[in-house]
C-alpha cells in the first residue's frame, strides 16, 4: 500500500474540507492537497527520478513539506526528513549516505544546502520550496499513484550512532501503516473533524504522529509563528476543535507554566503526546494540573517509529493506582504492535525485577539501516531489535528504563550522542583526549558537558566552542567545559563515564577554565 493513498482517497471523499492550514487561514482543501501532491510528483518524476530514489525534505513545518512528502511517495519516491539543526557537514553526510538525487529545502536553509548540490556527488539538484521551481512542479498534469508494496523503503529516519556517524532507519509503507494503526489502539481515535498541530520537527515525532490525522481526513495546521506558547495555542482552539500534537516535555513544561493557560478553556484540546526524553514528576503533575487528564506518553524510537510502550491517557489520570508517581517515571506497557522483552547478555529473557537490554519485534519495526548490512544483523540479531537501553518488568508488565547503555543524551527532546561531540573536540590541536557525558538541566532535561585533557598550549573553552560549531549542530555543543589531568579507565583504558557523572554529585565540579 502506498501511504499516498489516503491523501488522493481524502481528495474525493472530503474535497472542501480544510486539509493544511497556517494559523486561522486554510493553506489548502484535501481536493487542492491531492492535485498538487499528484501534480509535484509528476514534476519529481519529470526530473528523471525513477521509483526507489531518495528525495531529501530539509525545511521548517509548512505545509509545503507535507505536500513535498506525499508527492514523493505519491511518485513511488523514497523520503529523507532531515532535521533542519544539523551542521552543514552532517546535512552532507545524510545525503552522500542515502544516495538523495534531489533536495527540497525552503529560503531559511537555503545557504547550507545550496553548496551541497556540488560537493555531494549523488544530488542533482536543490529545489526551493516555495519558489517558482516548486511551482513548475505543480503546475504539472497529475499522475496515476505508484503502487508500492508494504516493503517498499518509505521514508529514512536518520538517527545518531554510537559510531558518530547517524544511520539510516528504513521505514516502510508497511512499517508507518502499522505506527498509524497502533495510535489508533493505543493513543485514541481520530475523527475527521480533528486536527493535529505541527508544533515540533515533521522531521521527528510530529511527522510520524501528524500519518494517522492524515489518514483519516483530519486537518494539519501549523502555528503561524513557527513556534507555539500559550496565547497562540489559545487561539489556535478557537479555530480548531479535537486538537492534538507531539512534543518533547521541554515544550509541554513550558506551556503548562505559560500563565495565559491557567484557567483558560482548553475543551478544544484533545490529546498531548510527549516523548523523547525523560519528564520529570513535578513537571508532569503540573502539566496534568493545566491540561487534565490529556496527556499521553511514547517511548520508541526511529528503528521502530514511536511505538514500544506508552503510559495511556488513562494511565496518566489514575491517581489512585499505589504506584502511580513511580509509573510516571516509568515508560509503561508494551504497544499493541508489539512484543517487548527484557533480555541478558546472552539475549536470554529475564523474568519481572531483573534489569537487561530491552528488545522488541513487531511489523513496525524497521526493514533494516540503509546501506549498513553489518549494523542491521547486530542490532537486529535473533529477529529482535536491540534498543540498546537498559530496563526492567514489574509483575504487572509494567516496564521501566534504568539507563541507556549507548550513552545517549537527551537535550530538549534531541538525541546527542557523545561520540559525535567528542570526535569534533578531537580535532583541535590542543586537545590530547575527552570524555562527553549529559548532567541533570532543570530546562533542558540534560545538558552536555565535555571532561577535557588539554595538550600543549592549552585550549580555551571558547576555542573548543568555535571547533564545535564548524563541525556539529548547535544545540549538540557543550553547555561546560571541564578541564581536568587525566580521565578515569577502567584495567582496559576504557574511560569511566560514570565516575564522571558522579563528580555533578559527590563534591563540587572539576575546576572550570
Amino acid at each position: 500500500m502506498n501511504l499516498a493513498t489516503w491523501v488522493e482517497r481524502n481528495g474525493r471523499r472530503r474535497r472542501d474540507a480544510p486539509a493544511l492550514a497556517v494559523g486561522d487561514e486554510v493553506h489548502a482543501t484535501w481536493a487542492q492537497f491531492a492535485e498538487r501532491v499528484a501534480a509535484a510528483a509528476t514534476g519529481l518524476r519529470d526530473r528523471g527520478l525513477a521509483p526507489g530514489d531518495r528525495v531529501a525534505i530539509l525545511m521548517r513545518n509548512r505545509p509545503e513539506y507535507l505536500e513535498a512528502q506525499f508527492a514523493a511517495w505519491h511518485a513511488g519516491l523514497v523520503a529523507v526528513p532531515v532535521n533542519a539543526r544539523l551542521h552543514r557537514e552532517e546535512i552532507a553526510y545524510v545525503l552522500g549516505h542515502s544516495g538523495t538525487s534531489l533536495v527540497l529545502t525552503d529560503e531559511e536553509h537555503l545557504d547550507d544546502v545550496g553548496p551541497l548540490e556540488e560537493s555531494v556527488e549523488s544530488v542533482r539538484s536543490v529545489l526551493v520550496v516555495p519558489g517558482p521551481g516548486w511551482d513548475a512542479l505543480l503546475g504539472a498534469d497529475a499522475m496515476p499513484l505508484v503502487d508500492r508494496a508494504a516493503d517498499d523503503p518509505a521514508w529514512l529516519f536518520y538517527t545518531s550512532g554510537t559510531t558518530g556517524r547517524p544511520k539510516g532507519a528504513t521505514l516502510t509503507h508497511g512499517n508507518l501503516l502499522m505506527a498509524s494503526l497502533s495510535y489508533y489502539a493505543d493513543i485514541g481515535p481520530v475523527a475527521e473533524e480533528d486536527c493535529v498541530l505541527h508544533a515540533a520537527p515533521l522531521s521527528h515525532g510530529s511527522g510520524l504522529y501528524g500519518l494517522p490525522h492524515v489518514a483519516k481526513g483530519a486537518a494539519s495546521v501549523f502555528p503561524a509563528s513557527g513556534a507555539l506558547d500559550g496565547p497562540e495555542l489559545l487561539t489556535l482552539l478557537a479555530r480548531w476543535r479535537g486538537m492534538s500534537f507531539f512534543a518533547a516535555p521541554i515544550m509541554v513544561t513550558r506551556l503548562a507554566g505559560d500563565p495565559a493557560l491557567a484557567g483558560a478553556d482548553l475543551s478544544g484540546l484533545k490529546t498531548i503526546i510527549y516523548g523523547g526524553a525523560p519528564m520529570y514528576l513535578a513537571d508532569l503533575e503540573q502539566a496534568l494540573e493545566t491540561f487534565g487528564p490529556r496527556l499521553a506518553q511514547i517511548y520508541g524510537q526511529g528503528e521502530t517509529p514511536m511505538t514500544i510502550t506508552g503510559l495511556s491517557m488513562a494511565d496518566h489520570a489514575d491517581r489512585d493506582h499505589p504506584r502511580w508517581r513511580a509509573r510516571m517515571q516509568g515508560v509503561g506497557f508494551p504497544r499493541t504492535d508489539v512484543e517487548v522483552r527484557v533480555v541478558d547478555l546472552d539475549d536470554g529473557e529475564l523474568p519481572p525485577g531483573e534489569a537487561g537490554e530491552v528488545v522488541v519485534r513487531g511489523r513496525v519495526v524497521m526493514a533494516g539501516y540503509w546501506d549498513q548490512p553489518e549494523e542491521t544483523a547486530e542490532t537486529m540479531r535473533g529477529g529482535w531489535l536491540h534498543t540498546g537501553d537498559v530496563g526492567s518488568f514489574d509483575d504487572d508488565g509494567f516496564l521501566t528504563l534504568h539507563d541507556r547503555s549507548k550513552d545517549l543524551i537527551i537535550s530538549g527532546g534531541m538525541n546527542i550522542y557523545p561520540r559525535e561531540v567528542e570526535e569534533a573536540l578531537m580535532t583541535h590541536p590542543g586537545v590530547r583526549s575527552v570524555a562527553v557525558v549529559g548532567r541533570y538541566d532543570p530546562e533542558w532535561g540534560e545538558a552536555v558537558v565535555a571532561f577535557v585533557v588539554p595538550d600543549d598550549p592549552a585550549p580555551t573553552a571558547a576555542d573548543l566552542d568555535r571547533t564545535c560549531l564548524d563541525r556539529i549542530a548547535r544545540y549538540k555543543r557543550p553547555k561546560e567545559y571541564h578541564f581536568v589531568e587525566a580521565l578515569p579507565t577502567n584495567n582496559y583504558g576504557k574511560v569511566l563515564k560514570r565516575e564522571l557523572r558522579q563528580r555533578f554529585t559527590d563534591g563540587p565540579p572539576p575546576q572550570q577554565r
